[in-house]
Order: C-alpha cells, then sequence, then structure tokens
C-alpha cells in the first residue's frame, strides 16, 4: 500500500497555482477524544485547510508548548494507542480525500519500529511525518522506509540554523520543509517576527520544497502576514485552544471550523 506524498504535493502546488499559501492545521490524535480527534480533523479540513497535521501525543515534548502539552495530556491518560492515531488518519482522510500527515517525536516511532510505522501510515492513507526531533543523519533508516511507502519526511528547520545546515536538511527532506518561526515552543503569539521571515528566504535559497511557517501565528491577521513570503502556514495551538475552551465537544467543533475559515481567508487575503 501506497502513502500519499503526491496528494501532499498537488495539495502544495494547487495553492501556488491559486497564488495564496496552503493552510495546514494541527491537531493532536486522542484529543478530547479518539472519536473527537477524528471530528476535529474534519472539521477544520471542513473549514478551509488545505492539510492537517496529527500529532502523536507524546509524554516528553519538546517542541509543544503548555497547550498541547495539555491537549497530549488528556489524549494519553485516556489511553491512547499509536492504533488510534492511524485510525484518525484513515478516517479523517477516508472521509475528506485531503492530505493527512503525523507529527511525532522518534521515540514512538523507534519503539514501535519503522517498517511497522511507515506501513501502516502508507495503508492508512497518511502522507508523511514531520520529526521535529530526529536528527538529519540519523535518519537514513526512516527515510528508506518513507520513500518506499511513498510518505514524505518533513523535517523542521529554526532561526538558529545556519545556511549550510539549512542545505544539508533540506536536501534530506521531501513534501516540505516546516519551518520554526522563533526559538521556543508552540504558541500563540502577538507577532509572528521577522525572523521567520529571514529564515524562509535563507531556506528557499538551498531548496525547491515549498517552505511552511509554524509556532505562533493564531489568527486571520497572522495569517496574512505569513502568507505574504511563506508556501503554508501552519497553526496548531490556537486550534487546540479552542476545544480547550469548549463547554462541550459540538461547541469545540464549531469553534475549529470557524477559525479554520476566518485562517483560510487570510490566506487567500480575505481577511
Amino acid at each position: 500500500m501506497s502513502g500519499n506524498i503526491q496528494l501532499l504535493n498537488d495539495a502544495l502546488a494547487d495553492a501556488k497555482a491559486e497564488g495564496r499559501a496552503a493552510l495546514i492545521a494541527y491537531l493532536p490524535a486522542g484529543f478530547p477524544t479518539v472519536d473527537g480527534g477524528i471530528e476535529a480533523v474534519k472539521a477544520v479540513f471542513d473549514g478551509g485547510a488545505d492539510i492537517v497535521e496529527v500529532g502523536l501525543p507524546h509524554s516528553d515534548p519538546v517542541l509543544d508548548g503548555p497547550v498541547i502539552q495539555t491537549a497530549d495530556d488528556i489524549a494519553l491518560r485516556g489511553g491512547l494507542k499509536i492504533r488510534d492515531v492511524m485510525r484518525t488518519v484513515r478516517e479523517a482522510h477516508a472521509a475528506t480525500g485531503k492530505p493527512v500527515l503525523v507529527m511525532t517525536y522518534w521515540n514512538p516511532i523507534d519503539r514501535y519500529g519503522v517498517e511497522r510505522f511507515t506501513a501502516e501510515l502508507a495503508e492508512a492513507g497518511g502522507a508523511g511525518c514531520i520529526l521535529p526531533d530526529l536528527p538529519v543523519q540519523e535518519s537514513v533508516l526512516w527515510r528508506e522506509h518513507a520513500e518506499k511507502h511513498d510518505l514524505a519526511t518533513v523535517f523542521v528547520v529554526a532561526p538558529s540554523s545556519k545556511d549550510e545546515r539549512l542545505a544539508t536538511i533540506t536536501a534530506a527532506g521531501s513534501g516540505f520543509v516546516y519551518a520554526a518561526s522563533l526559538m521556543g515552543v508552540t504558541g500563540t503569539r502577538e507577532s509572528v517576527g521577522a525572523q521567520a521571515q529571514d529564515l524562509v528566504r535563507r531556506t528557499k535559497a538551498t531548496t525547491e520544497l515549498p517552505v511552511c511557517v509554524g509556532l505562533g501565528v493564531s489568527n486571520a491577521r497572522q495569517a496574512v502576514e505569513v502568507a505574504g513570503f511563506a508556501d503554508g502556514v501552519i497553526v496548531g495551538s490556537a486550534f487546540v485552544q479552542r476545544m480547550l475552551d469548549a463547554p462541550d465537544e459540538a461547541t469545540g467543533l464549531a469553534a475549529v471550523r470557524a477559525l479554520a475559515g476566518e485562517l483560510a481567508d487570510g490566506v487567500r487575503g480575505k481577511a
């Protein structure tokens, strides 16, 4: 069974052809429940997201700030397993026909088995993985299996990355490059900052891959700003916060659908 890297590539190319950035949403699997998490992914697609990253909750996050950590804790306390993450990908993709990636730290994959993980993700219709803590120089095994199963390997670059390091990272990746807008963890911020624009410029000098910006984008105004220089706008904590603030699941789903609509207007310059 082949994965859906081509669907991911096509989604990014279609957005570019429309003269806009792609909207990429992040939601953790299993939050607030496995079924609720699946419905949340469908809701953000319905609202206008082009691509969704499904987070694999982890007890020792490196990149995730307190909002996503809270959601991850709820998912893990609920007994979330990797099979539930695969089910989330499968059902969300089957319902929408849109590209769904998994964002995960390396330890769960290493323990689960690289071949098993990539084969199951491909079978579920997944488009690839974002691997924020896997060093490129240690990624050969992963990339071999990902390529065999037609899965994208998305690496993260940061403002601190030197140009030579950027070239090494982008040469090994596929799908797109995840540009962290600032040094720190995920979360909403008042301003995305000039660091992100400089990082995108430097990254684009090393690769033909689309460069998508995450960390800090939470509203349509910021989406407009980032869409002006990036190929994709990645939003996570703002969606999770809407779910956390909601008094019940139905209200949460309506809230994330509405936010996706606002952000989709932002990347289209309609905000």
